[in-house]
């Protein structure tokens, strides 16, 4: 295995603080890209996909043959448990903030919020993605990396 030894660390160190709820959330919304974790065969699954925030809610689009979808559509009404990450991280400075959401998923099945959302979350992979699953937040936590001296 080779380290590269290019990058020196940034002077310092640095600390975290933790954010409150609606920061994380207005972080959260402000990037687009985020990694939801969910349960596949009883181990831990990691997708990274693109969203979008609506009223608090996290959006994504999915597949016929997502892992994501068959888990949703074989859940009871209360929906399949999943954590979802989103960061803005500098690789450089080490300096950033990442959010994590707990909460239960469940597809969208009304057909005009599906069409709003098909509107409104263009999936970055070229694929027909015909489903959009719904992240209602039961537990959010953030924090903030920062240089510890400031």
């Amino acid at each position: 295995m080779t380290i590269d030894h290019a990058q020196t660390l940034p002077p310092g160190p640095r600390r975290s603080i933790e954010i409150d709820r609606d920061e994380a959330l207005r972080l959260l919304g402000s990037v687009a890209f985020g990694r939801i974790v969910f349960t596949r065969h009883a181990l831990p699954t990691i997708r990274p996909v693109n969203h979008i925030l609506d009223n608090g809610d996290i959006i994504i689009r999915t597949h016929e043959g997502a892992a994501l979808t068959s888990r949703a559509r074989q859940a009871d009404g209360q929906g399949v448990v999943v954590a979802y990450e989103a960061d803005a991280i500098d690789p450089d400075r080490h300096l950033g903030w990442s959010v994590t959401v707990t909460g239960y998923a469940h597809l969208v099945t009304e057909p005009e919020e599906l069409a709003r959302y098909r509107a409104l979350l263009n999936p970055w992979v070229n694929q027909t993605m015909d489903y959009a699953v719904r992240i209602r937040p039961d537990l959010i936590t953030g924090l903030r990396i920062t240089d510890a001296n400031t």
